[in-house]
């Protein structure tokens, strides 16, 4: 959500920094309605200082014993024409509020500029792509080869973009999830663990930008409750309506949870295998912080992600988002993208974003400093750490043999009973 006083006061940077996300100059609307409406308030409240005056007239004529029938009438009239520009000051502050709900956040000034994910600026690599002496499978294949990761049964039950996972995948993606907890709420990290709802209220998405504009993209249910589509919702609202003592910032959360996604504006991408269901499991990070804080912990949070791929042997690249890729509530996301041989390509597995005020703003989440009288907007952050069907995916491509079996990272290995190697049951 965007404040309305710095648009007044420098309307044109507000319009340069909507031209780096692609937009058109949207200063000139925002500021008519908005000078509509404090034009409307200047005349109630015009209406309201002579109303007082009559009363007052009323007074001195009731004092001298004089007819104040037609002040009266006046004062009534006055009264209904006040409560009409009153009650057109909230429609146009609704229309405002409207406008301003589906602008995207500003990019921060060192945010690459570009048109999409082909401008894209690739920070660093960790890791060197692992070679084979035979042609490398995709997960899908092996999966299926094994026995334990079955689509056409998910499609009978529930249709495309869903899986069924058995015997010891499905035990190794609970490993993961367990394994990515454990590493995030560690004393490294520092991570409280919280178990939040899935199902959340309007009022939840909107805090953290996915509604209105993306309503396509979830799932709602006839209780008029959303599924989320990531942790980020629940763990990000646990602030809002609230003021934080700012002794007790940054404030870090996480939780593993199954997220939904309808995946509306994916049509054709990624249809088979696992890469884009609609229904995952993922392990969130969310930082609550001063904006003192908020680039330092976005570094921070970025390197609490990178920390699993390094733990896993998994070899990644971290690129930084260019302004035509970014998200809608983002002012600078790292995306972390990990090696998939199958697909001989790397893929996203994690964004870390730094949303500074924008969805504070949109909960009213704000924390008080000592020694200051008022209050500031807390700023915002959250990643994936990590998305753990796309981690699963990951092991299985990077850790096959050319028997199509799957060796078990020595991190989860404690996770897994100690099996070193997952294979078709005889």
């Amino acid at each position: 959500m965007h404040d309305i006083k710095p648009i007044r006061e420098n309307p044109a940077a507000f319009d340069a920094a909507l031209a780096r996300r692609g937009l058109a100059p949207l200063s000139p609307q925002i500021l008519a309605l908005d000078a509509a409406r404090r034009e409307t308030l200047t005349s109630a409240q015009a209406i309201q200082t002579e109303r007082n005056q009559l009363s007052k007239e009323i007074g001195a004529r009731k004092s001298k014993g004089e007819d104040a029938s037609d002040i009266l009438a006046a004062v009534a009239k006055s009264k209904d024409a006040q409560a009409a520009a009153e009650a057109k000051a909230g429609e146009e502050q609704a229309a405002l509020d409207t406008m301003l709900a589906t602008i995207p956040n500003l990019p921060a000034d060192d945010v690459p500029a570009g048109k999409d994910e082909n401008d894209n600026v690739e920070r660093h690599k960790h890791g060197e792509p692992a070679t084979f002496a035979f042609k490398a499978k995709e997960h899908g294949d092996l999966g299926v080869a094994l026995g334990m990761m079955d689509f056409e049964k998910a499609a009978k039950i529930s249709g495309a973009r869903f899986v069924v996972l058995s015997g010891q995948l499905a035990r190794l993606e609970r490993a993961l999830g367990q394994f990515m907890l454990d590493l995030q709420t560690g004393e490294q990290h520092g991570y409280r663990e919280v178990r939040p709802p899935v199902l959340v209220r309007d009022h939840a998405l909107f805090g953290t930008g996915q509604l209105p504009k993306f309503a396509d993209d979830l799932f709602k249910t006839s209780a008029d409750l959303w599924l989320i589509p990531t942790a980020e919702v629940p763990l990000t609202n646990l602030v809002r309506e609230s003021i934080l003592d700012e002794a007790v910032l940054p404030m870090r959360v996480t939780a593993l949870t199954q997220c939904f996604r309808a995946e509306a504006g994916a049509a054709g991408k990624d249809t088979t295998g696992m890469i884009r269901q609609h229904q995952f499991d993922k392990v969130e990070l969310v930082s609550i912080t001063t904006p003192e804080q908020s680039d330092a912990e976005h570094e921070r949070m970025l390197g609490c992600a990178e920390e699993v791929l390094k733990r896993l042997g998994l070899p990644y690249r971290v690129i930084t988002l260019s302004t035509g890729d970014m998200g809608f509530s983002a002012r600078k996301t790292y995306d972390i993208e990990v090696w998939l041989p199958g697909q001989n390509r790397y893929r996203e597995i994690s964004s870390c974003s730094n949303c500074g005020d924008f969805q504070a703003r949109r909960m009213d989440a704000r924390f008080k400093a000592k020694g200051e009288k008022g209050t500031r907007f807390v700023h915002t952050l959250n990643g994936s750490g990590l998305a753990v069907g796309r981690t699963l995916i990951a092991v299985m491509e990077n850790y096959q043999d050319a028997d199509g079996n799957i060796r078990v990272p020595e991190a989860l290995k404690p996770y897994m009973g100690g099996i070193d190697l997952i294979k078709a049951a005889n």
